[in-house]
């Protein structure tokens, strides 16, 4: 460690991503990308925005992307805060909405990237416990805090709340901003966007990577109050003017536009989880009810480790968590079809 780091460099525990290993063959399942392509529609944008222009600065205001926001969800561009991915929109929501003199909840098993920016930022965090089920239950939150933050669907578990337990959740804390963390929703959760005009303790975030296939893009958004959002605004000020390139802007908006084939490589998602959760169930598998476009999965009597170890040895990458109480499951992304049929098969294989 440098003798020139700060003192909150020494305290921090970066986030690790899922592996990305370049290998022939590989079936890749580990970091929860979309098996289907961006919209074709996104990527002649992004070609034709990539020309003379570039050699100028991108607008600012991200006014275009906030407007395909807000016409996706029949908001104004007030309401839309845009920035580059959903992890800084997060980090800048962390930063700007969840430090306060009382603790901000959020679950134990969640989107591990929450305590590294509670460890950046300062901010006192209490992890609610999961229950039994691995379920969030609600009722667990009612105690004072600053703020709380969900993933819901949660990450890595698939397990979503209905929106009427959202709801639920603000109504119980209108003093305090409830932050839904909505990478997954596409692939059969409620967004709780639609209680938005009924909440101004609610902030939404959402992102372009998972159903929109554009994870090598980076970019992510929050919908809320204007006053949440000029709060955003105001950070990402004085961080970052110009957070979206122009190709950026341009590939964000025919994506967020064309929601017929966000609908279609969703439901073909959905379709493949559908499958795979059978046949894991059928290879005596415990799947937990997934709303996302991953499963994550347990044996009772093939330790998880070595089941991903072994799966790595046969070129198929999963991802494998050691935390406490997880630390037998595996989180399997939905590739395509032949991507799931191989790892069906190896597994046979494994498990004989």
């Amino acid at each position: 460690m440098s003798k020139f780091w700060s003192k909150v460099v020494h305290g921090l525990t970066p986030y690790t991503p899922g592996e990305q290993v370049q290998m022939p063959g590989l079936v890749k399942l580990n970091t929860n990308e979309n098996p289907y392509g961006p919209s074709p529609k996104a990527i002649a944008a992004m070609q034709a925005a990539a020309g003379d222009s570039l050699r100028k600065y991108s607008d600012p205001s991200n006014a275009a992307v906030k407007d395909a926001v807000a016409r996706r969800f029949g908001l104004t561009r007030e309401q839309v805060f845009v920035g580059n991915s959903s992890d800084e929109v997060l980090a800048h929501t962390f930063h700007a909405l969840l430090k306060h003199d009382l603790p901000l909840l959020a679950p134990d098993i969640s989107y591990s990237f929450y305590p590294t920016y509670c460890s950046l930022y300062g901010i006192e965090c209490v992890q609610i416990p999961l229950n039994e089920r691995f379920e969030i239950d609600i009722a667990d939150y009612n105690r004072p805090c600053g703020a709380i933050i969900i993933a819901n669907p949660n990450a890595p578990t698939g397990i979503g709340l209905p929106l009427s337990q959202i709801e639920a959740l603000l109504a119980a804390h209108p003093d305090q901003v409830v932050v839904i963390d909505e990478a997954y929703v596409d692939f059969g959760g409620q967004s709780a966007a639609a209680l938005l005009g009924r909440y101004d303790n609610l902030l939404v975030i959402q992102t372009l990577s998972k159903s929109r296939s554009l994870a090598g893009l980076r970019v992510g958004f929050a919908v809320g109050h204007p006053d949440l959002i000029a709060g955003l605004e105001r950070v990402k000020n004085s961080f970052n003017c110009y957070p979206l390139g122009q190709v950026q802007q341009a590939g964000a908006v025919a994506a967020l536009d064309d929601v017929a084939y966000t609908e279609q490589t969703s439901n073909a998602v959905i379709a493949s989880r559908t499958w795979l959760t059978a046949q894991l169930q059928a290879l005596g598998f415990e799947v937990l009810p997934s709303q996302a476009n991953f499963v994550f999965a347990r044996h009772p009597r093939h330790d998880g480790a070595q089941l991903a170890k072994a799966l790595r040895e046969r070129a198929i990458l999963v991802r494998h968590f050691t935390a406490a109480r997880i630390d037998q499951f595996l989180r399997i992304s939905i590739g395509t079809d032949e991507e799931c049929g191989k790892l069906v098969d190896a597994l046979k294989a494994i498990l004989s």
